[in-house]
C-alpha cells in the first residue's frame, strides 16, 4: 500500500512535473527525471522510456541507469521482452518472473541478459492517450517483491504524464506534430549520449556519472540539456569547465 509519507512525496512529484510544463520546456531532462522518481516511488530497482518514432520502431529515450538502458537496446534490436509486446498491444504487462521458464521461452535472448544484470521481475506500462500508444515505461527489480494494485495505478499514472509531457498538451490529433516532438526527443538522446561518452572517457568514469555531472551543470547553468550536447559535439563548448564527478572510494 501507497502510505502517508509517499503520498506526500508523489504529491510533490506531480507539481514538480507541473512546474516543469511550461512553452519551452526539456522534455529529454523531464523523462530522465520521471524515470528516477519512478525508482523512488515504486521502490523498484530501474526503470527505462521507450519511444517510437516516425517509422513506429522503439527508441531508448531515458533510463534511470545505464545498464537498464543497454538492457532496453538489446531489447529493441533483437524486438523481445515484455516492452515490445505492451507496446504492441498497448496492455500493461506486470509481475513478470524472469526466473520463470516461461518468460526464458518467450523471450530466449531478453530473459537470459535480463538474469545477468540481476533483474529478477519485470513490469512493462503502456504510453499511451486514449486508443494511441507511443511507448513503453518499463520496471525493473532485483527482488521477487510484486507490485501491488495501487502501485501498478501508480505506475500507470506516471506514464500518462509521460505521454501528455511528450505531446505537451498540443494539437494532438495532428500526427504530423506528435512526430516531430518524438523525433527531436530522440535527435535530442543521440546527442546526449555521445556526450555522455566523450565525458566518460575524459574523466575515466561511468557513464551514469558522466551523465549526472553534465545534467548538474546544465540545470546550474539554465541550460537545455540538448544545447549544451549541441555545443559539446560542434566543438564550440569546452568541456573543461564542467566540473569532473568526485572520485570514490578505492575498492
Amino acid at each position: 500500500m501507497i502510505d502517508m509519507a509517499r503520498e506526500q512525496r508523489l504529491a510533490e512529484v506531480f507539481v514538480e512535473i507541473a512546474d516543469s510544463l511550461i512553452d519551452d520546456f526539456d522534455v529529454l531532462d523531464l523523462l530522465q527525471r520521471l524515470s528516477a522518481r519512478c525508482v523512488e516511488l515504486l521502490g523498484v530497482s530501474a526503470a527505462g522510456i521507450l519511444l517510437a518514432d516516425v517509422d513506429g520502431e522503439l527508441q531508448v529515450i531515458a533510463a534511470s541507469d545505464e545498464h537498464t538502458r543497454l538492457l532496453e537496446l538489446f531489447a529493441r534490436q533483437h524486438d523481445q521482452g515484455p516492452c515490445m509486446e505492451c507496446f504492441r498491444s498497448g496492455a500493461a504487462r506486470t509481475n513478470i518472473d524472469l526466473r520463470n521458464p516461461r518468460a526464458a521461452a518467450d523471450w530466449p535472448r531478453f530473459t537470459p541478459r535480463a538474469r545477468e544484470i540481476g533483474y529478477v521481475t519485470t513490469h512493462a506500462i503502456p504510453l499511451r492517450l486514449r486508443d494511441r500508444v507511443v511507448g513503453a515505461l518499463n520496471l525493473f527489480q532485483r527482488t521477487d517483491r510484486r507490485l501491488a494494485e495501487d502501485e501498478i495505478a501508480l505506475a500507470q499514472a506516471l506514464a500518462d504524464v509521460a505521454t501528455i509531457t511528450i505531446l505537451q498538451q498540443r494539437t494532438l490529433e495532428q500526427s504530423h506534430v506528435v512526430n516531430t516532438q518524438l523525433n527531436s526527443a530522440l535527435s535530442s538522446r543521440i546527442l546526449v549520449e555521445q556526450v555522455k561518452g566523450v565525458l566518460a572517457e575524459r574523466w575515466n568514469t561511468s557513464v551514469d556519472e558522466a551523465f549526472d555531472a553534465f545534467r548538474s551543470y546544465a540545470r546550474s547553468h539554465h541550460l537545455r540539456l540538448t544545447e549544451l550536447a549541441r555545443h559539446v559535439v560542434d566543438g564550440s563548448f569546452d568541456t573543461a569547465v564542467i566540473p569532473a564527478p568526485e572520485a570514490g572510494p578505492a575498492a
